[in-house]
């Protein structure tokens, strides 16, 4: 089975063209991607309408070079985000992908985006879609600039959010502390470099022979806030880790253009976003005995993260397993869009009942 998969629920305009055989064996014929960075960087965030207008120039061009890298194949179904997202672009995925029904007379498979930051863990390293109960219950942690959520899973389309974020997602936040600090869009993978830069600088032997620890001291370092580090239920807050990075920098104005205080607060920074994620994470995985803790979102790129979590689950879960997507695919993309679809392939539509969920919720998933 050949699926066409198209992902468009924010700022990338994604189409892949995967491949199932009855042996859960999988190819990724072809993954293209077009990102709207450059374009968004100047504003400092997304506008959703310029976004569409993008995906509408895009789509075309995309969607060619997809499918010449595939070889042309034959198509047998088309999958495509329809939520959760900015509305105005997942229309035009979804419209994109309506067209091509009708054109080709190929039903359409409705994929979830957060699912599909999940099941992209299933694609293992010689490319095969593995699942066993074994796996189950497991804890899954999808963080991006649009999603924060701890989702408990007990197996394919078996969901229950367990918490989320009850303003701003810890990618919005690190969005908008780098844009206080002067940093370039996106704030994630900018805040990241300039901490990794601060340890390379204190410690440059160190930083490339073993880890940091976060616990380390630093000079002069920024003590900011965990929100809801604490609480008893598993939601987060990060709007008020943004507000404490803008009062601080401005009560140190003369320091706030200084590199070493700009680093050292993007570490500050950096820790205090993995230590709510780690500390909400590891309590709902022993609540709720866990079998796996699984990541997903762009947020999860974030090598620190990635070091912490494994660590700490090496560490106090020793008996879990611990997932986590190659890089490439923690960030938007429709290869992970086609692996969904492959695990729903029998939940096929007609064109005419496909429509966009901006606020689509994972636990309406059965």
């Amino acid at each position: 089975m050949k699926i066409l998969a198209i992902e468009t629920s924010c700022d990338d305009t994604c189409v892949a063209v995967v491949e199932r055989d009855k042996k859960l064996n999988f190819r990724i014929l072809a993954n293209v991607i077009s990102s709207q960075v450059k374009l968004h960087a100047k504003y400092g965030g997304i506008y959703p309408f310029l976004a569409k207008r993008e995906h509408q120039k895009n789509l075309p061009i995309v969607f060619k070079k997809a499918l010449k890298q595939a070889r042309n194949p034959k198509i047998d179904a088309i999958a495509v985000t329809n939520g959760p997202g900015l509305e105005p672009c997942l229309w035009t995925g979804v419209n994109f992908a309506k067209k091509l029904s009708r054109q080709r007379n190929l039903p359409i498979i409705p994929v979830n985006h957060i699912e599909a930051h999940i099941l992209v863990n299933f694609l293992t390293t010689n490319y095969k879609l593995q699942t066993t109960n074994y796996l189950f219950p497991a804890v899954c942690l999808v963080v991006s600039g649009g999603h924060t959520q701890l989702i408990l899973m007990r197996g394919i389309g078996k969901y229950k959010i367990l918490g989320e974020t009850r303003d701003d997602a810890a990618g919005e936040c690190l969005d908008k502390a780098a844009r206080i600090l002067g940093l370039e869009y996106p704030g994630g993978p900018a805040i990241a470099e300039q901490a990794r830069q601060w340890k390379f600088q204190i410690h440059p032997v160190k930083c490339r022979f073993a880890a940091i620890s976060p616990k380390a001291k630093l000079f002069n370092r920024a003590k900011l806030p965990r929100p809801m580090m604490y609480s008893k239920d598993y939601d987060f807050s990060f709007s008020g880790l943004k507000t404490a990075v803008l009062y601080k920098v401005k009560s140190e104005k003369r320091k706030a253009k200084n590199i070493k205080y700009i680093r050292e607060m993007c570490v500050e920074i950096q820790q205090a976003v993995i230590d709510v994620l780690l500390k909400k994470t590891i309590k709902a995985a022993r609540d709720y005995g866990a079998r796996t803790i699984i990541l997903g979102g762009g947020v999860t790129a974030n090598k620190e993260l990635q070091k912490q979590f494994q660590q700490r689950i090496k560490k106090e879960i020793p008996d879990s397993l611990f997932l986590i997507p190659y890089s490439r695919f923690c960030t938007d993309n429709a290869a992970m869009v086609g692996v969904t679809a492959c695990f729903h392939r029998k939940k096929i539509k007609n064109w005419k009942d496909i429509e966009v969920d901006a606020n689509l919720r994972i636990d309406g998933i059965i």
